[in-house]
C-alpha cells in the first residue's frame, strides 16, 4: 500500500511569499517565517546574531479605540487595547506609563456584586484564560490570587461557613456547592 506524500513545495512557497515581505530593519538580512509557542512570526534569517522578530497576528496590545478618559497616573488618554488574553484598557502613553485596567461592559459591572471571600476587599470578575476558558477571579490580582472555575453565587456554606458558593452542573441538575476546595459541601439538590 503506498502512502500519499504531502507536497512540501506548497508550504515552502507560502513561507517564501511571507518571507519576501521585507528585510530585517536591524541588519538588512531577509526575514523568514518562523513558528513559536505563541504562533507564527517573521524572524531574521541571521539569528542568533540578530534577534529581530515581527508577529504575524495583531494580539500584541494594539489600540482598538480611544475612550476619552484620562489616565489616573499620568493624565494621558486611556485607550481600549486588544491583547493576548482579550480586551483591556491601557494608557495611550505606554511604555512610559504602564497603567492598565480590566475591560468590562456596564452589564458585567452591575452583576459583579459578589465580594472576594479570601481578601474581602475585591470583587469577583469574569476572565478568560489564554485558551478561551472562562473563570472568575478577584479583581485585586496580583495581591489576591483567589479564582474559581464555576459561576460564583452569593451565599454562605451551611457546613463550613465559607462565604461563597458556586454553580455546578451535573446530570442530576444544577447544584449549589461550597467554593472551598477543602469542603465541597452541596447546599441543595434543587435545580434553579
Amino acid at each position: 500500500m503506498s502512502r500519499n506524500k504531502i507536497n512540501q513545495q506548497l508550504f515552502s512557497a507560502h513561507a517564501h511569499a511571507l518571507a519576501e515581505k521585507g528585510l530585517c530593519p536591524q541588519c538588512q538580512s531577509p526575514l523568514q517565517l518562523r513558528h513559536g509557542k505563541h504562533g507564527s512570526f517573521l524572524g531574521c534569517s541571521s539569528y542568533p546574531n540578530c534577534d529581530f522578530i515581527q508577529p504575524l497576528h495583531q494580539n500584541d496590545g494594539h489600540i482598538v479605540k480611544s475612550l476619552g478618559v484620562n489616565c489616573s497616573e499620568c493624565g494621558h488618554e486611556l485607550v481600549l487595547r486588544q491583547g493576548r488574553f482579550g480586551m483591556f484598557i491601557g494608557c495611550s502613553h505606554y511604555p512610559e506609563c504602564e497603567h492598565t485596567e480590566p475591560f468590562e461592559s456596564h452589564e458585567q459591572k452591575a452583576d459583579q456584586s459578589i465580594s472576594c471571600p479570601e481578601c474581602r476587599e475585591g470583587v469577583l470578575v469574569e476572565r478568560k484564560s489564554r485558551f478561551g476558558k472562562t473563570f472568575w477571579a478577584c479583581d485585586g490580582y496580583p495581591k489576591c490570587k483567589f479564582a474559581v472555575n464555576s459561576q460564583p453565587l452569593d451565599g454562605v456554606c451551611s457546613l463550613c461557613g465559607f462565604r461563597l458558593l458556586v454553580e455546578k452542573k451535573t446530570a442530576a441538575g444544577v447544584k449549589k456547592v461550597c467554593a472551598s476546595k477543602k469542603c465541597g459541601h452541596e447546599e441543595g439538590h434543587d435545580a434553579f
